[in-house]
């Protein structure tokens, strides 16, 4: 039967043509959509891991209090020791310590004098231990537009639109002035080793990043570290793996009294993240609601009119001795089949568009030139295995409701009044 039903729906193009394209159009946007959103969410989760808040992250509790302020003075001492025991009581996740600290970027002139400052935020990572996955973490390699990486201690790596608009080069000296772990007044000479571009516009206004050893040094900040960042060895973020770690965390070291008590957060607590989290969820849901609920309008218009075509076949089927609820379950039998039909010409072409738009992506970087938000100034699409499958659902559930709620007409006809058509 299914095999009739098919060469029917092929034979007759009419009955199967239109369907077949409302279904692949909806289909299509579903999983572009899906697909992209996917990947601006995910992108916007990795910027974020990667940068700033960790897998999970380690703070005092008076520095997450101020944390936007980068409160050196609050620090964590301590921070190897912590890191060791972190190491050994979590040995499924890597950590990393970190120092954030702002300050201005001083470009003296050929005699020595203050030809430019800019104000400058610094991020200080372990760059020169050959072991470090910092450096590959952050992009760093791949980001370079000028010079190369510090190789050495007292270089320094500068975005790439800072020394375009002081005209900084590769080898000059520049001096970073700011304040000590303290409160003292703190400068510092570095050598320009490289520029850096990394798409995200809070970054590419004004970083500075330099050995954490340098940091540490020039800040007073020995064995200190202003956070230490927890990176899952899986390299993806498992929200519930998360969120044991910083409960088991928290139950042995966090102390209520104690401001200067460790305390551990999930991306998920920190730059309002949960909420991006929360909406990335719930985005294909609605998305597929919304497609299933505007196509089963559309196709039971085009059921509908399918009907009225086909009246004079339904009446001779039933004149002939078909019953109607069969009749009924044919059409529906029909439905399911377009439904796949056109969900898989609408998969092909959707997956192919996301393909285009993860390898390319589109700038948006002057929408996002002002923002404070860590977010990718290239959105791009992400394929993943529910790409493939979700497209059928909207696809066939709306075809088929579509079908389902055009198909009562066949129960409207009587034998009466079919008789007097026939003999017309």
């Amino acid at each position: 039967m299914i095999r009739f039903i098919f060469k029917g729906l092929l034979r007759d193009r009419q009955r199967s043509l239109l369907p077949v394209l409302v279904v692949s159009t909806g289909v299509f946007l579903t999983v572009l959509m899906t697909g992209w959103l996917t990947g601006i969410f995910k992108d916007m989760i990795d910027v974020n891991a990667d940068f700033t808040t960790g897998h999970v992250r380690v703070m005092t509790q008076a520095y997450a209090q101020n944390e936007t302020q980068l409160p050196n003075d609050l620090a964590i001492l301590g921070a190897d020791d912590l890191t060791a025991e972190l190491e050994k009581q979590y040995p499924e996740m890597e950590w990393v310590n970190r120092i954030r600290f702002g300050g201005l970027l001083d470009i003296p002139d050929s005699l020595g004098e203050t030809r430019a400052q800019g104000q400058a935020v610094g991020i200080a990572v372990d760059l020169l231990n050959p072991q470090s996955k910092e450096s590959e973490r952050m992009n760093i390699l791949r980001s370079i537009v000028q010079g190369k990486m510090p190789d050495n201690k007292g270089e320094a790596l500068i975005s790439e639109d800072f020394a375009v608009r002081f005209k900084v080069q590769v080898g000059d000296k520049v001096t970073l002035f700011g304040n000590t772990m303290n409160g003292a007044m703190m400068f510092s000479n570095f050598i320009v080793a490289g520029t850096v571009r990394f798409g995200v516009a809070m970054l590419d206004r004004g970083a500075v990043i330099i050995d954490l050893s340098d940091a540490r040094n020039i800040l007073d900040m020995q064995d200190a570290s202003g956070e230490i960042l927890g990176f899952s060895h899986a390299g993806y973020y498992d929200d519930e793996q998360a969120a044991l770690i910083k409960s088991s965390f928290n139950e042995t070291f966090t102390k209520a009294d104690d401001e200067f008590s460790p305390v551990m957060l999930r991306l998920r607590d920190q730059n309002g993240l949960d909420e991006y989290l929360k909406l990335a969820d719930s985005m294909s849901f609605i998305m597929i609601l919304v497609f299933v609920i505007a196509m089963s309008i559309v196709l039971w218009n085009t059921g509908l009119l399918g009907g009225l075509r086909r009246y004079t076949e339904y009446g001779i089927r039933l004149a002939l001795g078909e019953e109607k609820s069969h009749i009924y379950s044919t059409t529906m039998m029909e439905a399911v089949l377009i439904g796949i039909m056109g969900s898989i010409v609408g998969t092909v072409f959707g997956l192919a568009l996301c393909g285009y738009l993860q390898t390319y992506g589109i700038d948006f970087g002057r929408v996002l030139d002002n923002s404070s938000m860590m977010m990718p100034q290239k959105f791009r699409a992400y394929i993943t295995p529910r790409l493939f499958y979700i497209g059928f659902i909207p696809g066939t559930l709306a075809m088929v409701l579509g079908n389902a709620l055009a198909g009562f007409a066949i129960y409207k006809r009587k034998t009466a009044r079919l008789f007097k058509e026939l003999e017309v």
